[in-house]
């Protein structure tokens, strides 16, 4: 049992709390520059590539609803590979998923810059850019260290602000838009297609992130199945009728930079490309809102198993919340978010993703075999589904570049590192 005599974390995620998780720690600035990448790869069937791509990650989301209902401790992917598949593999999924999300994170915090642009050219310039950055990020940790409620709270708010710009600009599409607009006719190759649902497999990952703060739902058993499952038909609706708008009201859609944005300028002209603006500014400040909830719960979680500095696991004696986790990772993704622009965190970020995936699926079929009583939501055919995961990550992993395959490495060599450091010591749960 956990020291009761330490500050303990309080259980008040709800269930409609974490599908705001889901939705929040997905929804960033993928939806506000796909569009064009798709009609790129695939030209006028890239809502196919939707569908495609959401069969795909409902596979990952099903292996993690079954993974995430048996845990009630914070940690998430990191736990589940742990218990799974031993101590090895859990600190190399930790690692892969805090850098995956750090990077991801800075991304969307530059993005916000960019966006911001739109209204204040100068805000791009060295100086104002990294205030920004400071203000963004420091006032998002903030709220987070004064308690799990009030990031919560936040990041609910953050995603009814978000979805609804998507959704103005969804329903004035297929009422306004010309139908006669068409896109020139692309050839949809097999590698088109295989980077089109790469691409998209990437747009829809950061759910993983919801599972972190276990500790903190109120009945993960029964949430987390329904909030993967809700998520991913809110998700998959607003990426696949977004694409579908921009289809219909910009022509040439290939050669947008801003496609949304140009499409809500084409609806109602400059004031509907400035209220999309504003949305990708409170998408993207809505995703990090969503990821310092959930994040630094996997390195406290990893401090309280000996598997990461101890100073990792404080929890504020006031606020409740793993402060000094929440502290440095937001630190840390101010200095990725300075020191790189979008595409060098995003180029960190995407292949690392298919290894947590994989790791999951193992753990599975293992955790299956190990609690086969556990009560807890059974994905039907689990460990077949699970084979499956692991077979489309070996399709999509033989699609990445040699830049993916060395920040694969070098994330595996710092994981080993780390379990080399720790191994000796025995630990294997959360001090009693």
């Amino acid at each position: 049992m956990p020291d009761q005599t330490k500050p303990q974390l309080v259980r008040v995620l709800g269930r409609w709390t974490m599908v705001g998780l889901v939705i929040n720690c997905v929804i960033g600035s993928g939806i506000f520059g796909l569009p064009d990448d798709l009609v790129r790869f695939v030209g006028n069937a890239a809502p196919w590539a939707y569908l495609l791509a959401t069969l795909g990650i409902a596979i990952f989301m099903g292996v993690f609803a079954e993974l995430g209902s048996q845990f009630r401790e914070a940690g998430g992917p990191y736990l589940f590979a742990r218990e799974g598949c031993g101590r090895f593999w859990g600190i190399q999924m930790g690692w892969f998923i805090w850098l995956v999300r750090l990077t991801a994170a800075a991304a969307n915090a530059n993005l916000f810059v960019v966006y911001l642009g739109e209204f204040w050219p100068g805000a791009t310039a060295p100086v104002p850019r990294i205030a920004l950055l400071v203000l963004l990020l420091g006032g998002l940790v903030l709220t987070n260290v004064r308690g799990v409620g009030n990031g919560a709270r936040l990041s609910n708010f953050l995603t009814a602000a978000k979805l609804v710009p998507i959704a103005l600009l969804i329903a004035a599409g297929f009422l306004w838009s010309d139908t006669t607009v068409t896109q020139p006719t692309v050839a949809a190759t097999p590698a088109g297609w295989m980077n089109a649902v790469l691409a998209l497999l990437f747009a829809f990952g950061g759910f993983e992130a919801a599972l972190m703060p276990l500790a903190e739902g109120k009945d993960p058993r029964r949430d987390i199945p329904f909030a993967l499952f809700t998520g991913l038909l809110v998700i998959s609706a607003c990426l696949l009728l977004t694409q579908i708008v921009a289809m219909r009201t910009v022509p040439d859609l290939a050669d947008s930079a801003r496609p949304l944005a140009d499409a809500a300028r084409a609806l109602v002209g400059p004031v509907g490309a400035g209220f999309i603006a504003l949305g990708a500014m409170v998408s993207t400040s809505g995703y990090l809102s969503g990821q310092l909830v959930g994040v630094p719960r996997q390195t406290y979680a990893m401090a309280e198993r000996g598997d990461f500095p101890k100073t990792f696991g404080q929890v504020h004696e006031r606020f409740r919340t793993p402060w000094v986790s929440i502290l440095i990772w937001g630190v840390v993704v101010l200095a990725l978010a300075i020191y790189g622009n979008f595409i060098w965190n995003a180029i960190i970020s995407a292949g690392a993703r298919l290894v947590t995936y994989g790791i999951a699926c193992v753990a599975l079929i293992r955790l299956r075999k190990l609690r086969p009583s556990a009560d807890a939501f059974r994905l039907p055919a689990g460990p077949l589904i699970a084979v499956a995961g692991l077979a489309l990550c070996a399709v999509l992993v033989s699609q990445m570049s040699a830049t993916h395959a060395v920040v694969i490495s070098v994330i595996a060599a710092i994981g080993t590192l780390n379990w080399l450091l720790v191994r000796g010591d025995g630990r294997t749960q959360p001090p009693a």
